[in-house]
């Protein structure tokens, strides 16, 4: 990380229990990271954001039926910047990939209720197993997450699974029998290896269930959302030198 530490990271250590977490269950959540004050700016912005594009709101990357979903947001408000520049977020990064990476997209998802139903799939379709990761994704939580709205599930240790899901799984719409679904309160921030199986699941609440997804992956890989073909110039003047290596737009 030592370039990261050149171009302004605050230097951030992960304690012994929360390697243990990315190492042998491939997630973790970390409390509190959201102050109350930011967590409403980031609400606000959801909804002006999501007001604003109507119907083309998610389009740079996907849209769903039942889910409205945002995506760009590093061009869409300077309220979005400290989320692809969280010490301890990055430090989570580092510590699974092990080696240079950049901002692979930053984009939201708020499952209406009945809404929100994945299949089970990992973020990263390509080599797997033990010290072959690539990706690793992030849930910044603008809502309570219950079991009833909507919550991520996930089969711990199965990022170190080499084998292929959709070939041993018949019905990845099902319940996985090792499956825990990641609830916590609007603040936390859930970090998870790219290899694990993973999905959203319904929301079969009244409630909102609003998630920023800040995804990382390694340098030598292509973004998602390519920060220099969209980066706008009101963005651009507004990046430290952190920023633009993590946007990879320097």
């Amino acid at each position: 990380m030592e370039i990261l530490k050149q171009r302004g990271l605050a230097p951030f250590q992960l304690n012994p229990d929360q390697r243990q977490q990315l190492d042998e269950l491939g997630f973790l959540i970390f409390e509190s990271v959201i102050d109350p004050e930011w967590l409403n700016r980031l609400r606000q912005a959801f909804e002006e954001v999501f007001a604003a594009e109507g119907e083309a709101a998610g389009k740079e990357v996907a849209q769903m039926e039942g889910v409205r979903r945002l995506a760009d947001l590093v061009n869409k408000g300077e309220v979005f910047d400290k989320v692809y520049l969280q010490p301890q977020l990055l430090a989570a990064v580092w510590y699974v990939l092990r080696r240079p990476f950049k901002l692979h997209s930053l984009n939201a998802h708020d499952p209406l209720p009945g809404h929100g139903q994945q299949v089970l799939h990992a973020d990263w379709g390509g080599e797997r197993g033990p010290g072959k990761y690539h990706v690793v994704n992030s849930m910044w939580l603008l809502d309570d997450v219950t079991a009833h709205s909507g919550a991520t599930r996930i089969v711990p240790g199965s990022h170190r699974n080499p084998e292929n899901l959709a070939e041993i799984m018949d019905d990845r719409l099902a319940r996985h029998p090792r499956e825990r679904l990641l609830t916590a309160p609007a603040g936390s921030v859930g970090v998870f290896n790219g290899s694990a199986w993973h999905s959203c699941t319904a929301n079969r609440s009244q409630s909102m269930r609003r998630i920023l997804h800040c995804a990382f992956i390694a340098r030598e890989h292509k973004q998602q959302t390519n920060q220099r073909e969209y980066l706008q110039p009101d963005t651009a003047a507004r990046l430290n030198p952190l920023a633009c290596y993590i946007l990879d737009v320097d």
